[in-house]
């Protein structure tokens, strides 16, 4: 079953790592873990930014999760692991660590690029971006 192969998927208000996903879906089976680290960045549209605040609706887990399954089910062969940190971000920071494993690569390489896009346009997770300027502004994930 999909769930089954949904190792992990959450969101959360504490440091997350790649290491921490991938560690999650590797097994002697796989010849292939692939992983994404969404990292925060020092400027956003011409822009300098200096800190991000990651705010999520409570249907926010249940929805990463959802999304996390309807790949597995798209992928039958991958495993998935996938995190959204929200609070405050500093640069550098991983706000979102997903991996996925499969025997293959060209599948696991498949299935992590549409999980990253599906968990992006369908979680209800918000970002207030500081600037350098001073300003700030509120982006929506949705």
């Amino acid at each position: 079953m999909s769930g089954e192969r949904v190792v992990i998927a959450d969101v959360v208000d504490r440091v997350i790592t790649v290491d921490e996903v991938s560690d999650a879906v590797a097994t002697d089976r796989d010849g292939a873990v692939v992983t994404f680290a969404g990292v925060v960045r020092d400027h956003d549209d011409g822009k300098g930014v200096t800190a991000l605040d990651y705010e999520r609706h409570p249907s926010a887990g249940d929805v990463i999760a959802e999304v996390a399954r309807s790949i597995a089910v798209d992928h039958p062969e991958v495993r998935i692991a996938v995190l959204h940190r929200v609070g405050a971000l500093g640069i550098g920071d991983v706000a979102l660590a997903a991996a996925v494993s499969s025997p293959h690569r060209a599948e696991a390489f498949a299935a992590c690029a549409a999980l990253i896009d599906l968990v992006k346009e369908r979680t209800p997770i918000w970002k207030r971006q500081e600037f350098t300027d001073g300003t700030d502004e509120w982006v929506a994930a949705l």
